[in-house]
């Protein structure tokens, strides 16, 4: 069995629910208390053992490139103004040489090709696929658990959640099977299904640990939903000739591609910091006591 060591993080979408802003900063670029979005992902890979990040970006992202490198003149400040903690934080996310890369999907052709799109940099070798969108809450990340899955079930392995028994035509579907380490065996996917028609309420959340025989797949895939190659029909395909596993995340998963999302996880987030937690409690109580909604419009005047 071979070890999980990259991981490919698609990060060519166009951020279209969060204009203006997102018309010069990526979505995954927009800041969770004091990092961004995409940098929670990177952590929740690096946790995991990963040693390749391999970033699908598209135009207008060549600042996700810039924040991975290195950036001699604000670091040569910080040494002069004995500013050792900040120094030393840029230090620890700084990828060490040659181990991120970066590739263009050139046309919003879905996910499942943009991950075909990282086929080269991947190779004949599993890897993990982390949706930028998704950042998850834990004491330990959702990637390091699947990992411990794979290397007990081999195959492919989802992270899955449980949603509202009459609300599975939203999401991806997975039939529940018999337990194995951690989580369980996939007895079948379904996407979008009716509630009746539903194997189960756990639902494919966003994190993906996938064998090299996707690429195949994914290369000669028809477009599916939003006439866009869809990776789960790859995946059906796959499990047709190779086992699949879910772990059920017990943690908390913000969606940050949403508005409500993007602040939900700001509050958790701060609220899970030592240093703003209480002040940030007290600013959200008077917040809650003393602002009346107002329109979008009337706030933007």
């Amino acid at each position: 069995m071979k070890k999980v060591r990259k991981a490919v993080f698609p990060v060519a979408g166009l951020g279209t629910r969060f204009l203006p802003a997102t018309k010069a900063i990526p979505k995954e670029m927009l800041t969770v208390v004091d990092r961004p979005v995409i940098q929670y992902v990177v952590d929740e890979a690096r946790e995991a053992g990963i040693e390749h990040l391999i970033f699908v970006t598209g135009r207008n992202k060549g600042v996700i490139e810039d924040y991975f490198d290195i950036q001699y003149e604000l670091q040569n400040t910080l040494a002069e103004r004995g500013k050792t903690m900040e120094l030393t934080l840029l230090e620890d996310l700084q990828p060490r040489a040659g181990t991120a890369s970066f590739t263009r999907q050139q046309a919003p052709l879905g996910l499942g090709h943009a991950v075909w799109c990282a086929r080269d940099l991947v190779g004949n070798e599993p890897f993990a696929v982390l949706l930028p969108d998704m950042i998850m809450q834990a004491q330990k990340g959702c990637l390091a658990e699947m990992v411990e899955l794979y290397e007990i079930a081999g195959g492919n392995v989802v992270s899955v959640e449980q949603c509202d028994p009459a609300e599975t035509n939203k999401y991806g579907i997975v039939g529940k099977g018999e337990t194995v380490g951690n989580g369980f065996k996939i007895e079948g996917m379904v996407e979008k299904p009716k509630p009746a028609d539903a194997p189960s309420n756990f639902y494919i959340s966003g994190r993906y640990i996938l064998q090299p025989e996707i690429f195949q797949i994914l290369e000669m895939q028809e477009k599916g939903a939003g006439n866009e190659i869809q990776l789960t029909d790859g995946m059906l395909k796959l499990a047709a000739q190779q086992s699949f596993s879910a772990l059920p995340f017990s943690g908390r998963t913000f969606d940050c591609g949403t508005k409500e999302g993007f602040i939900e996880a700001n509050v958790a987030f701060a609220l899970w910091r030592s240093d703003i937690r209480d002040k940030v409690i007290g600013n959200i109580e008077r917040l809650l006591e003393t602002v009346e909604p107002v329109s979008v419009r009337n706030a933007a005047e």
